[in-house]
């Protein structure tokens, strides 16, 4: 499987249902295409280069997850089999391959599930500020890093590409939906969680928190979007973890590094980044996936 990195699609014979961040997705049928490209964001930009292996990834990553979390609840995933596919995709299969995914259409609840086991990023910014994150009050005296005694649920805005996702209480959420679906959210996206986690720190590494998205199908709520990848989560390494300090992460962390270094105002157009800046980012998804997965990219 070559390198081709694909920062685009256009895939004309098909209909566009939405743009995001990284994915392009296509209505095909009832059910939705969704293809990961290799764009990166860092700070809410979208790069003018891609980073290779990384659509892969991001594919291969979530459709591990999905099976191995479908006991806790039902998601949309049908089948990254592109010889599965409808028949109006096969003009685009060479660039489908190992970076689609088909799945149902579902409604999706407009709220980011945040869950955190560890007290880092926005969450932490909040706590320094105000001794809370979503409107739940902490302990004092937390570290940097620390893991929380238990995880908690953080629900967030859906914010549109180019704006940041708001941290929201748990009221405010349930103004978003409503009381009952809000406790099916909040309940599967701990247990999710929790299996996740116990067989990624088997692996070495630590979710130190991750987003998932949910929606209804046929009356019923499923996981949607992509499931415990690097750009949803925040991994870190078992053996370099300490708390009391941020942490090395398994994602786009040389990207942004990079750009607070040459003091990128984080506003478009994205400056040029390095080739040693983007293969150590693809070495980084490929070195999580292979980890977690025990798998190759090849």
């Amino acid at each position: 499987m070559g390198t081709k990195v694909i920062l685009d699609t256009n895939f004309y014979k098909l209909k566009l249902f939405a743009k995001g961040k990284v994915r392009d997705i296509y209505e095909v049928g009832d059910n939705l295409l969704l293809v990961s490209t290799d764009r990166i964001s860092a700070f809410d930009v979208i790069m003018g280069q891609g980073i290779p292996y990384k659509g892969m990834v991001l594919t291969k990553i979530s459709e591990f997850w999905f099976n191995y979390t479908k006991d806790v609840i039902p998601n949309h995933f049908i089948t990254t089999n592109v010889d599965e596919y409808p028949s109006e995709c096969k003009d685009y299969v060479d660039d489908l391959r190992g970076r689609s995914m088909l799945v149902k259409k579902a409604k999706v609840v407009p709220i980011e599930c945040i869950v955190r086991g560890y007290i880092t990023g926005s969450g932490w910014k909040d706590y320094m500020a105000t001794g809370e994150i979503s409107g739940i009050k902490l302990a004092g005296g937390l570290q940097e890093s620390e893991k929380f005694p238990n995880p908690i649920f953080t629900p967030s805005t859906k914010a549109e590409i180019g704006e940041h996702d708001e941290n929201i209480s748990a009221e405010q959420a349930m103004k978003i939906t409503d009381e009952n679906t809000f406790k099916i959210l909040e309940e599967k996206t701990l247990k999710i969680y929790k299996k996740a986690s116990e067989f990624a720190l088997e692996k070495g590494i630590i979710v130190a928190d991750t987003k998932m998205e949910f929606g209804f199908y046929n009356n019923d709520i499923i996981l949607v979007d992509e499931l415990l990848t690097p750009d949803s989560s925040r991994f870190w390494s078992v053996d370099k973890y300490e708390k009391g300090r941020g942490q090395e992460s398994y994602d786009k962390q040389f990207v942004r590094d990079y750009l607070l270094s040459i003091n990128f105002n984080k506003q478009p157009p994205p400056p040029e980044l390095p080739d040693e800046i983007i293969k150590k980012t693809s070495e980084k998804y490929l070195d999580i996936y292979e980890k977690l997965t025990g798998e190759k990219i090849e």
